[in-house]
């Protein structure tokens, strides 16, 4: 255990000296959500406001409502962005590496993993503090901070650590870092679009969009984002916990499958001439 414990830290630790060290890396993570909070938030800053739903007590602008959706942008880009890291580090050979330390590989994976949240969550809370400071006032920051703290923390970990799982998984079948943009094409903006971190699911049903609405429903992008909404209000998220917990062992034990020497990354001894 100690063992094992101490590859935790040096692998966490390992990924937060990287990031310290690339100086761009949280400006440009943070510049996407703050345009959406700060050029397009502010000519829609009064389209919601419709209709007072749950978890609302009032009517709110729309930069308040969106502002759990950005958050998820955040959790949800960095996520991604680790599946691009571990490429890299496939392709250089330090994660060959890495993988034939002398521990359990998915407790080497859960290592990865728990960086990527780590550093996930860090951003995500640089995030909330500029959107305070540029006036997007949020629960979290009122009289109730204590009560809902623990809520909302572990709701933003949860899905931390769901993104980081789908990127784990997708890390196993993008087999070279110029497949990168076509996950960009393919699941991150599909995610995000098709969620409620933008539109709540009543407008995309009221709009006739059915489809876009049923997929919304089933998309566990959305379910993190409820899940951290109801949070900051301290209201019940209704199945939305299972669905990101789900997700996250559900992706977690394919990524652990795919990283299997025998049978994904790694399978050497299905490749030619792997024998010589």
């Amino acid at each position: 255990m100690r063992h094992a414990l101490q590859a935790l830290r040096a692998i966490v630790l390992r990924e937060l000296l990287k990031f310290g060290r690339q100086y761009g890396r949280l400006a440009s993570a943070l510049v996407r959500p703050l345009l959406w909070l700060a050029v397009f938030a502010a000519g829609f800053r009064n389209v919601f406001g419709v209709s007072i739903v749950e978890p609302y007590d009032t009517y709110v602008p729309y930069d308040v409502y969106i502002a759990p959706g950005l958050i998820g942008m955040v959790l949800l880009f960095n996520g991604m962005q680790s599946s691009l890291a571990m490429v890299y580090d496939r392709e250089m050979g330090l994660m060959r590496l890495l993988l034939t330390a002398p521990l359990p590989r998915p407790w080497i994976l859960f290592a990865k993993l728990c960086a990527t949240a780590v550093l996930s969550l860090a951003q995500a809370a640089a995030f909330v503090i500029v959107a305070a400071l540029l006036g997007t006032v949020l629960p979290v920051w009122g009289p109730e901070f204590f009560n809902i703290a623990p809520m909302v923390l572990l709701a933003a970990v949860s899905a931390a650590l769901m993104l980081g799982a789908l990127g784990l998984l997708l890390s196993v079948h993008i087999k070279q870092l110029e497949n990168f943009a076509g996950t960009m094409n393919f699941v991150i903006f599909p995610m995000y679009f098709m969620s409620t971190a933008l539109y709540p699911l009543w407008k995309l049903e009221e709009s006739g969009a059915g489809w876009v609405y049923q997929v919304a429903r089933v998309n566990p992008f959305t379910h993190a984002v409820e899940w951290l909404r109801f949070a900051l209000y301290g209201k019940d998220p209704g199945i939305s916990p299972w669905v990101v917990l789900g997700t996250l062992a559900l992706c977690f034990a394919l990524a652990s499958w795919g990283y299997d020497p025998q049978r994904g990354f790694g399978a050497l001894t299905k490749r030619p001439g792997a024998a010589a």
